[in-house]
């Protein structure tokens, strides 16, 4: 008996705090697609696309010259000291390594600068979901990868979307 009264004390807790929090407003946001296919995110989109694109050009240029210079190299062995030889097949390895650490670096510098620019995109998301939250009296704001169903009416993604790019129409990652 005494068992069955905590149990009954306990499930009444429960289903008191369980309908207190019922009523409070929930949303959920798209922020992969903010961060993809608002102003902002297809502006550093574009921008990383370029550098990239840039980038690949010269690292072709420079493998291309890299192959050539090898070929070269090997075409004259027979003609050289093996000393000379090594000397040559040694500068050209170091002249990859130096390469691949450039390549490396670029690499590294393009992901920094997308990094900047989605921070700055989420720095202003951030001020634009606070002041939706408390004009429209929104207690949580949730991700919607992070939901496994949800009606449509709770998506907020459109509506801040359209802050956003009024907000930041685009962003400059140089």
């Amino acid at each position: 008996m005494k068992y069955f009264v905590k149990f009954f004390v306990i499930t009444f807790c429960l289903l008191i705090n369980i309908n207190a929090f019922g009523n409070e407003p929930i949303v959920y946001i798209n922020m992969n697609k903010i961060l993809n296919e608002s102003k902002a995110g297809l502006s550093i989109k574009n921008e990383l696309e370029k550098i990239h694109k840039t980038n690949l050009d010269i690292f072709k240029k420079k493998e291309e010259q890299f192959k050539i210079e090898e070929q070269k190299i090997l075409s004259k062995r027979n003609l050289m000291k093996k000393e000379e030889f090594e000397i040559k097949i040694n500068d050209l390895r170091e002249n990859f390594k130096k390469y691949q650490e450039e390549k490396k670096n670029k690499i590294q510098e393009i992901s920094n600068k997308r990094n900047k620019g989605t921070e700055n995109i989420l720095k202003n998301l951030q001020e634009i979901l606070t002041k939706y939250s408390n004009d429209n009296n929104i207690s949580i704001i949730l991700d919607k990868r992070n939901l496994i169903i949800g009606k449509s009416d709770l998506d907020i993604t459109k509506e801040v979307m359209i802050k956003l790019d009024q907000k930041l129409p685009s962003v400059k990652i140089n």
